[in-house]
């Protein structure tokens, strides 16, 4: 062979092998994208090993709960009651009328904002026909009401100043309607309201897992199917997809988010995130339908398909060592909740802790 020839053939496969390596470089560049429905891979999550699997060698009979097993029941429609005024977490005012009313006779008088401060405060009516008390119902007659404010909630314990704003809207109202109201003593509520936060501030746990990217950027509508594939849908903000609660009108199990930013991109296949946060608000669910197993096994799942580290609010990555711990602390948390009267996912923890 001429020389001319060997180098012109040497020259051909140093530019094939630059253009192989500027395409892998370009391609790595780019943000993962989603599949389309019709082409996208079926994947088999491995279980994560019980410790009686790993006793008994890989061949032992796989028994780890899945998803499926440990998430909400099958959605359905349900029972929610609204809230009610509650002793336990509310600050009630007793108020007497003079003869039945009807809730319209009372809604057209309630104040334009039902908050002192940031409390929410509640009416309710003592209905002549059933004797119950219930939130006002168009249609229903009232022969005594009450008002009442919530003593507590994630902004802290009602103060002075939200009490003061809270009497003088029920006062209003009782002067309207022609009723009497018997307002509880302002350093009496306020010593209760703090001692309501101290007691449940220290069990308000939110827990979350961050999960980075390990190498290739992800697009949001990769996230958002592969979230799909894992039963999340869609929340009410761009950007959240959520694991929903059996409960009709309760407030999701999990949260997955991104960047908020990102998801509002006219082109979501191209908005550009490296990382995701999966969230347990821990009082706002049941420990019965068991959410720390489910937050715990979503997140690797989520991990394993979108190829990323689940780390901790410091950067750290979260060991199996580091989920039992967190489990038995929740597992405590849950039965503090209960000694207070104020179970995860119940009706007054919901508004406790919101």
């Amino acid at each position: 062979m001429k020389l001319s020839t060997a180098l012109a053939i040497l020259g051909v496969v140093v530019l094939l092998v630059l253009a192989a390596q500027a395409w892998w470089t370009t391609r790595r560049a780019k943000p993962r994208q989603g599949f389309e429905p019709s082409t996208a891979p079926e994947r088999t999550e491995p279980p994560m090993d019980s410790a009686d699997n790993a006793a008994n060698g890989a061949n032992g009979p796989d028994t780890t709960p899945t998803l499926d097993d440990i998430g909400p029941p099958p959605l359905r429609s349900l029972h929610r009651r609204v809230p009610r005024l509650d002793a336990l977490i509310d600050a009630i005012v007793p108020m007497a009328l003079e003869a039945p009313i009807s809730a319209e006779g009372v809604l057209q008088h309630l104040p334009p904002s039902r908050r002192a401060g940031t409390k929410p405060f509640y009416v309710e009516g003592l209905d002549t026909e059933t004797g119950t008390w219930e939130p006002l119902q168009a249609g229903r007659r009232y022969g005594e009401l009450q008002a009442g404010v919530q003593l507590a909630n994630r902004s802290g314990a009602l103060n002075d100043i939200e009490y003061s704003e809270f009497v003088q809207k029920v006062e209003a109202l009782a002067e309207s309607l022609g009723a009497g109201a018997d307002i509880p003593d302002m350093l009496e509520v306020v010593a209760r309201a703090r001692e309501l936060d101290g007691l449940t501030a220290p069990l308000d746990a939110q827990l979350s897992i961050t999960l980075r990217t390990n190498g290739v950027a992800w697009s949001v509508g990769f996230v958002q199917q592969v979230a799909g594939r894992l039963g999340l849908v869609s929340g009410a903000v761009p950007g959240r997809w959520v694991l929903p609660s059996a409960e009709d009108g309760a407030p999701p199990m999990l949260v997955l988010a991104v960047d908020a930013q990102a998801a509002l991109a006219e082109d979501p296949q191209l908005a550009v995130v490296r990382e995701a946060v999966l969230s347990l608000d821990v009082p706002q669910t049941p420990a019965s339908v068991e959410p720390f197993p489910a937050w715990h096994l979503l997140g690797k799942q989520l991990a394993d398909d979108m190829d990323a580290t689940a780390t901790d609010d410091q950067g750290q990555p979260i060991s199996l060592h580091a989920f039992d711990a967190i489990g038995k602390d929740i597992d405590d948390l849950y039965q503090r909740l209960e000694q207070l009267d104020l179970a995860a996912g119940s009706a007054a923890a919901r508004r406790l802790f919101s």
